[in-house]
């Protein structure tokens, strides 16, 4: 039996459409279709799907209210599907933080160059994603800050007069839908393993590569760090040009570091995090002791752009053994072959654990290679790579 699809969409054109693809691969099975977000919510409690297709933009109820009381009561992987526009791209963020685990632009052609391919890439999202099993991570109480403006100030009227800080701002947005009690939250919680122990290396960058999942493990690793953190940081995440602006700056406002989309000739800075720009490659030049990014539009031949394969075999020239790769999520097995360069070089590679990973494809390959020395869940890596980093 193939896997239970369910296809939420206002348009009922739409709707045909992406039915006639995943039926068409035997793997795949629609067994409903819904054109809000209040009749998928009862479409699920019926038919339990394995895989959601959801649209953000429908009356009644929209999708990213419709993703967030799904996940509250029966949940259920989640593709969305997004406009690649600036206001598309903030929604399907706020989709993915809702729950979502994927997204895809809504018109086929923006997906890639020919019919076939896109036709293609959905049936292959939406097999991965129902082979996957939901994974509920712990959620921070409370975010690092060493920032005197979150502390609050009270007027003569007993209430606040000072502004939210940004991290107050952020602890507020990665709170849950609803609150659990201490025994859901033990039964959710991923067993911690024994601390990795620092191997006291010498690093002159952090470098991560993502892909499906990326955009939420990122939130939860980086929002983690204190603006004090002692290297640079380049993420290379699979994402259209039209979104990495927009994520960029949310991490920006969520985090203590600072975090941008990658512009041609950064100088690298110490507690910066740099975003590859979508549909662009970044790579790094020798300048000075820290490094200087370039970025360019590379090879059209090249399947991913950004690619993290790129990114990383940039590094290895400029920074020898001097980095800290770590792959996380994501489908397919970009970043090998760029790990294995910094590997050969000196470096150190970490892999996120199978059972955190949305897509368990990326993290696989360099884990199976033999190139990475760690796997490590998604709720202890920003621990392990602080303390790897001298700030734990």
């Amino acid at each position: 039996m193939g896997i239970k699809v369910l296809v939420v969409d206002d348009s009922s054109f739409f709707r045909r459409r992406v039915s006639e693809i995943v039926n068409h691969d035997p793997d795949l099975e629609v067994i409903g279709m819904a054109s809000n977000g209040v009749e998928a919510i009862k479409m699920v409690a019926e038919l339990q799907p394995q895989v959601i297709t959801m649209d953000i933009e429908m009356p009644v109820m929209d999708g990213i209210t419709a993703v967030k009381r799904i996940m509250e009561s029966h949940p259920t992987p989640i593709l969305m599907f997004s406009s690649l526009t600036h206001e598309g791209a903030k929604a399907t963020l706020d989709a993915l933080e809702a729950g979502a685990l994927d997204f895809l632009p809504k018109r086929f052609e923006d997906i890639a160059s020919n019919k076939d391919e896109a036709i293609a890439q959905l049936q292959q999202r939406v097999k991965a994603l129902g082979r996957r099993r939901i994974y509920r991570p712990i959620r921070p109480a409370t975010m690092r800050s060493n920032d005197s403006s979150t502390s609050m100030t009270a007027g003569s009227s007993g209430t606040s007069t000072a502004e939210p800080s940004r991290f107050q701002r952020a602890r507020a947005a990665l709170q849950p839908i609803r609150e659990e009690s201490a025994a859901e939250v033990r039964r959710h919680a991923t067993p911690a393993p024994a601390p990795i122990k620092a191997t006291g290396k010498h690093y002159r960058a952090l470098l991560i590569g993502t892909s499906t999942g990326g955009p939420v493990a990122l939130q939860r690793i980086l929002t983690q760090f204190p603006a004090n953190y002692p290297h640079p940081i380049l993420l290379i995440q699979h994402m259209p040009a039209a979104f990495t602006p927009a994520f960029a700056a949310r991490l920006n406002g969520l985090c203590q570091i600072e975090v941008k989309e990658a512009s041609n000739g950064d100088m690298m800075r110490p507690g910066c995090a740099y975003l590859a720009p979508g549909g662009m490659q970044m790579m790094i030049e020798r300048a000075g002791t820290s490094g200087r990014i370039k970025v360019l539009a590379g090879s059209p031949e090249m399947n991913y752009k950004p690619s993290v394969d790129i990114t990383f075999a940039s590094a290895s020239k400029v920074f020898g053994g001097d980095v800290l790769a770590v792959v996380l999520t994501g489908m397919g097995a970009d970043g090998r072959e760029g790990a294995r360069m910094l590997k050969s070089a000196g470096a150190t590679i970490w892999a996120q654990d199978e059972a955190s990973s949305v897509v368990y494809g990326m993290p696989q390959a360099v884990a199976v290679a033999g190139i990475s020395t760690q796997s490590i869940a998604l709720d202890h890596m920003a621990d392990a790579i602080l303390r790897e980093s001298g700030r734990g």
